[in-house]
Formats: structure tokens, C-alpha cells, sequence
């Protein structure tokens, strides 16, 4: 499996770029916004790879100009309904707009940010916010609920509810609410105290 090339830019097309390493030609597929900035002609680039076999058993390259992009589109691809690799890779030149925006309106369950700040229709939205709300790096729904993620609040209040047996989908939107009521400045044992509040009413 290719998951990593590094090479020249020999040719560029509406939807990909074909890329020379060891005296072989890759075509690789990009969405729209990274392909923009991907180089000209002749630069040497690095790029991550995600490979996806065709029904018809055809094998095709899509490149990734970081980690971060690579893992969202596998995320998209794995864990929205119905979408397949051009499907997460549309969304994905959505997404790359704005990266943190991104995550942190699915984090924050709010399907009007994605609308306005990306086009997603309503419907894709909500599905989308429906499909990757549990499944996001901690980083975004740390920043989503307003912690600082150097802080390391957000990940030891997340272990601490997950350890007393709370779901980790429950803990998030608990953590969510504490952090809007207690600030970001707060420490663990108070945001944790603040989300038990609301895990386990009365």
C-alpha cells in the first residue's frame, strides 16, 4: 500500500496531478482547495496517500497535503453514510477551508455554521454532524468546548468521566456545557464536578 510519495509535479489536470518518484508516474486525486496549492509544474511536493479500490478493481490515488486532511478524509469516508472515496474527498474540500471550524461546529452539534461557513446543504449537515460527532480527534472537541488543548483538561476530564463508566459521547456533551459555564480557565476536578452535575441530575 502507498501512503506516502514524495516527488516532482510532471503534470496537473482539473482533478489531479500526476507525480514522478523513482522514475514512475503517479496520478493522484486531490480536492479542489488543495490541488490549488499543491505547486506548478516541476516543484518537488510531499503528500500522504489514501488508496481506493474501485468496484471494478481499478485502484485509484487520493493525496493529502497533511496528516491531518488524510485522517479527516478517512474519517469521512469511513464513517458518513454512504460516501465513498470522491464523496469524502468533495467534503473534504469543504472542510479544508477552515480545519478548526470545521471540527468544532461538528463538535458543538451546530449545523448552521456549516452551512454558512462551508455550503454544505442542511441535509448534509446534519448528517454529517450525525455520523462524526463521537468519532472527532480530541483536539476538536476540545477546542469546541472552549478548553485550551496544551491545558490537557479537556483529555484527563474526558479519561476521568470515561473511567466512571459514562459513555464517551454523554462526557463530551456534558464537558461541552460545563465549559460553557465554567470557562476555560477552570481546572479538571472543577469541570469534572460541573459535568457529573449534569451526567447524574438530582
Amino acid at each position: 500500500m502507498i501512503a506516502y510519495l514524495r516527488g516532482r509535479i510532471v503534470a496537473r489536470c482539473a482533478e489531479s496531478a500526476v507525480i514522478e518518484t523513482g522514475g514512475l508516474g503517479y496520478e493522484v486525486f486531490f480536492c479542489a482547495p488543495s490541488l490549488e496549492r499543491l505547486g506548478t509544474e516541476g516543484a518537488t511536493v510531499e503528500v500522504f496517500i489514501a488508496e481506493s479500490i474501485s468496484m471494478y478493481g481499478g485502484t485509484a490515488l487520493y493525496g493529502f497535503r497533511s496528516r491531518d486532511e488524510k485522517d479527516l478524509f478517512d474519517l469521512l469516508r469511513d464513517a458518513v453514510p454512504n460516501t465513498g472515496a470522491k464523496k469524502a474527498l468533495d467534503y473534504l474540500g469543504k472542510a479544508v477551508k477552515s480545519m478548526p471550524d470545521f471540527l468544532g461546529a461538528v463538535a458543538a452539534r451546530d449545523p448552521r455554521r456549516l452551512t454558512a461557513l462551508f455550503g454544505f446543504t442542511a441535509k448534509t449537515a446534519d448528517k454529517l454532524i450525525s455520523a462524526l460527532k463521537d468519532k472527532l480527534p480530541a483536539a476538536a472537541a476540545c477546542a469546541a468546548a472552549g478548553f485550551s488543548e496544551a491545558s490537557g483538561v479537556y483529555a484527563q476530564a474526558l479519561t476521568a468521566l470515561t473511567a466512571l463508566g459514562f459513555r464517551a459521547g454523554e462526557a463530551r456533551a456534558a464537558l461541552e456545557e460545563a465549559a460553557a459555564e465554567a470557562g476555560p480557565a477552570a481546572g479538571t476536578e472543577a469541570i469534572v464536578r460541573s459535568a457529573l452535575k449534569r451526567l447524574s441530575p438530582g
